[in-house]
């Protein structure tokens, strides 16, 4: 037998062909205290950094930092937060289990990080859903509301006059289209050329006879020449365009900036994750009992 210079050592046992399973050698209890733990500092750590945020906040001298600037500390702390929490829980795991494998005390750190993992995206999302659900239940609410106010107004502005009487009159109204705009009146004028600048809308363009219409429409109903009507609508057209030109490059702009913040969030949000993952290694690494007390008879040892 070595002297007592020489380190502990496992001895690795044989079974024969056909002997008992090998028995499970990990400890879910320890997985489940680690996640608890990182989840636990994980949330006091970012409650703390948004106390800190907050205190930025200086709306009465006007000092308070910028969108970008706030987005990109608050994903900083987060990274730094679930990083030194997910080294704990790797640590608690690893040493709660009892293993002095480090193969065992890395794969118990790694469970860590899955788990917690698992249930933050499981939090994350019944908050979002939360809050989808509240705010169309408000939307609904308010939508309602509106319904009720306008159907008051209507009553209180014209007493006596069902929301029927109302469609009738807009019916009376849209019924004189298509006739001399001369002998029309303002309210028939005013409902055609709507209708006309909502087809215009909807297919980008009027047709000839169209056009020839709106322009003997607005003729009538500002009391000016036709020249002056065509060259009015023409004026609106070219304003319309270059609205709708000015609206799609800001669509795709911001369907440019929502593409390049959602690549920017999946590479960091991998990368957080690999980040954690590494943490909760080293940490049950630092956790592993490297050494312990062994009296088995079959155990050997060797020299340093």
């Amino acid at each position: 037998m070595p002297s007592d210079t020489t380190s502990t050592v496992r001895a690795a046992a044989i079974l024969p062909e056909g002997g008992p399973a090998l028995p499970s050698r990990i400890s879910w209890g320890a997985v489940i205290a680690g996640s608890l733990i990182a989840a636990v500092i994980a949330a006091m750590l970012n409650v703390l950094g948004a106390a800190i945020g907050a205190t930025t906040v200086d709306a009465v001298a006007q000092a308070t930092p910028g969108a970008a600037r706030m987005g990109i500390g608050a994903a900083i702390w987060l990274v730094i937060a679930n990083t030194l929490a997910l080294a704990a829980g790797g640590y608690t795991a690893a040493r709660l289990s009892g293993t002095a494998d480090d193969t065992d005390g890395i794969l118990h750190g790694l469970a860590v990080w899955a788990v917690a993992f698992l249930v933050s995206a499981v939090l994350i999302g019944n908050l979002l859903a939360g809050l989808a659900s509240t705010a169309s239940t408000a939307v609904g609410s308010v939508a309602g509301g509106a319904g009720s106010a306008i159907s008051g107004m209507a009553s209180q502005a014209v007493p006596g006059v069902s929301p029927s009487a109302l469609v009738d009159r807009a019916r009376d109204t849209l019924r004189g289209t298509g006739g001399d705009p001369q002998a029309m009146t303002t309210e028939q004028r005013s409902a055609e050329i709507t209708s006309l600048l909502g087809r215009r809308i909807a297919r980008g363009g009027f047709a000839d006879e169209e056009r020839a219409r709106l322009d003997a429409l607005v003729a009538a109903e500002f009391g000016i020449a036709a020249e002056e009507a065509s060259r009015r609508v023409q004026a609106m057209e070219a304003e319309a365009q270059r609205t709708a030109t000015e609206a799609a490059t800001r669509a795709r702009q911001a369907a440019d900036a929502t593409a390049r913040a959602a690549s920017i969030g999946a590479f960091g949000t991998v990368a957080a994750l690999l980040l954690g993952a590494i943490a909760a290694v080293l940490g049950a690494r630092r956790g592993t009992r490297d050494r312990i007390a062994l009296q088995a008879p079959d155990l050997v040892r060797r020299p340093v």
